[in-house]
């Protein structure tokens, strides 16, 4: 189980917490591998991005418009924390929903 986000997170240290055999890969340091991104932006579509996070509200206008995938990718805090990848199915966010579908599974 990986989960894709942010060290200093506090959404990605609760599930790093409530899941202590996962793997944490931070995404500013590391990315988030091609395949996954695609994967989860085909699933989720723009509910990717954090448009509330700090660094959405940094960016100005023009950068905001450019594709989702592309944003990502430039900026990778934007993407909404964690991204979980457990057996082959990917989950996004971390609130009592998502740990229990995740837990369930462990």
């Amino acid at each position: 189980m990986r989960v894709y986000g942010l060290k200093n997170c506090d959404s990605c240290r609760k599930a790093m917490k409530a899941l202590p055999g996962a793997e944490l890969v931070d995404v500013r340091a590391e990315g988030v591998p091609e395949d996954v991104l695609n994967r989860a932006y085909a699933q989720f579509g723009d509910a990717l991005l954090n448009t509330r996070s700090t660094t959405w509200r940094g960016l100005d206008d023009s950068t905001r418009s450019a594709p989702p995938l592309e944003l990502i990718k430039a900026h990778p805090a934007v993407m909404k924390r964690p991204l979980i990848e457990a057996n082959d199915q990917l989950f996004i966010s971390w609130n009592k929903e998502v740990e229990g579908k995740v837990k369930a599974m462990l």
